[in-house]
């Protein structure tokens, strides 16, 4: 059987264009909109490679990472996300996902997620250290993460009152 692409993201149109893509390549490819239907496509074609959506309808994609490895612990998946953080960047690889890349992204930029090898050490840092709101942010991202998405524990954890944490979520800084 040839190696199956299994496409988990809950926006439908997205979801087919990016199967229909895979396969206009020669590469068969099945989308799942839900986590159960994932789950259960990944146990019927055990795919060899997974494109996994961060937020899944309001819950993390990131969920999904152990249980389809179960399923296939060879297969390589490639988070994609609209919302990056080095946050979930650093908790997607710890639980298993191959990379981690912001939408929009290419096809060629995908496939190339499945057969890297690992980091790119060649590559220097970046010329500009990131801004004190972005550190900020992406602080809180790891709390919010930490206490599932609850605004009112992350805000206790914060020590800082729920609406102030509310305006700082609603006030992406820009990446810098």
């Amino acid at each position: 059987m040839p190696d199956i692409t299994l496409v988990i993201d809950d926006d439908p149109s997205f979801n087919a264009i990016l199967v229909r893509t895979l396969e206009r390549r020669g590469l068969p490819a099945h989308g799942a909109l839900t986590p159960a239907e994932a789950l259960d496509l990944a146990r019927q074609t055990l795919p060899g490679r997974i494109i996994l959506d961060l937020n899944l309808a309001g819950s993390s994609g990131l969920a999904l990472i152990p249980e389809l490895l179960a399923i296939n612990p060879d297969c390589r998946i490639v988070v994609l996300t609209g919302y990056a953080s080095i946050t979930t960047a650093v908790d997607a690889v710890k639980l298993g996902a191959v990379q981690y890349l912001a939408k929009p992204v290419e096809i060629e930029a995908i496939l190339a997620a499945f057969v890297d090898d690992g980091p790119d050490f060649d590559l220097s840092a970046p010329d500009a250290p990131l801004s004190v709101d972005r550190l900020e942010w992406e602080h809180i991202q790891r709390i919010l993460h930490e206490n599932d998405g609850n605004i009112s524990a992350t805000a206790r954890a914060l020590k800082m009152h729920r609406r102030t944490l509310q305006r700082k979520l609603a006030k992406r800084p820009v990446r810098s």
